[in-house]
């Protein structure tokens, strides 16, 4: 492990989902106490998007922007919202230079699949129909997502190919979970990896399926044919449960057709871009803007 991350290690929460309404309090603690965001030049706006039922957005709008993001926030499908978000968006908008739309998708296990892709994919169809308004070409849209987030926009990425939905530009998926069934070396093997593990993410799929057999909009992983899907960035963490499944998924895009940029960084854990003094997590966060500023750019 990197040894920069591994000191932070003892900070980390080791919880086990069991709760989720009281992991969604220790996982907002954790987000305030990163270092707040520079929004200098930045327009924030709260607004929120007609659907059934209507989806909160938040959004980050830097100056000159051209291209959108639709941004999924992580939290295993149960914990998260704008607020615990906001660092991180902000973020990127600001190491992007596009439009940042953070969504506030409905949280399982009170609102299982499809909800959190329902709220995303109706965000997704308002920005396309919306785009002069959000003063954003609509040929420059993106989804993307971390960890639960990513695999909702994988998913998202997915219905619209289906249903000849709102035209996406790129995917942007960070360690993006992507398959519900506990079959590669790293889910089967990462048992007490920091932050997220191998008991942990099985819960998350427990909460969000509910009862419902899983699909391949729900986990991507299960889709048969990944042909005439957008170009994407995956990023993996070496001691990550995710970690094999998302380098199986680049490459079956790759065989596929599909343009794919796949990093997967050495000595780290799920989230631990999180701890940003480290050297591996500020150019963890950095390549995630370059890579979405060239995707949105000429």
């Amino acid at each position: 492990m990197d040894p920069e991350l591994e000191a932070f290690i003892p900070l980390f929460p080791r919880a086990d989902l069991t709760d989720p309404v009281a992991e969604r309090g220790n996982f907002a603690a954790l987000a305030v106490s990163v270092p707040p965001p520079d929004i200098t030049g930045m327009k924030i706006e709260d607004l929120t998007v007609p659907a059934d039922p209507d989806v909160a957005v938040r959004i980050y709008r830097p100056d000159e922007a051209r291209g959108a993001i639709i941004w999924l926030h992580g939290g295993a499908y149960v914990m998260g919202d704008l607020e615990t978000e906001h660092p991180w968006a902000a973020r990127l908008a600001d190491a992007s230079g596009a439009v940042v739309i953070s969504v506030n998708y409905r949280l399982a296990p009170e609102d299982p699949f499809p909800a959190a892709l329902d709220d995303a994919y109706a965000v997704l169809t308002w920005a396309a129909g919306h785009a002069a308004d959000l003063g954003v070409d609509p040929e420059r849209i993106a989804v993307g997502g971390h960890s639960a987030g990513g695999g909702i926009a994988a998913g998202g990425a997915l219905r619209a190919r289906d249903e000849q939905g709102p035209p996406i530009r790129f995917q942007l998926l960070n360690q993006p979970s992507l398959d519900d069934r506990q079959e590669t070396w790293s889910r089967r093997n990462f048992t007490d990896t920091p932050w997220m593990n191998r008991d942990k993410v099985a819960a998350a799929w427990r909460h969000y399926l509910g009862s419902a057999p899983a699909t391949p909009y729900a986990a991507p992983a299960r889709a048969a044919d990944l042909a005439g899907l957008p170009p994407a960035y995956l990023a993996t963490a070496e001691l990550c449960p995710n970690r094999d499944e998302d380098i199986d998924y680049a490459l079956r895009l790759l065989r596929a057709g599909v343009s794919v940029e796949l990093h997967q960084w050495a000595g780290t854990f799920h989230g631990s871009q999180a701890i940003l003094t480290a050297e591996v997590s500020q150019r963890q966060f950095a390549e995630l803007g370059t890579v979405l500023r060239r995707a949105l750019g000429d």
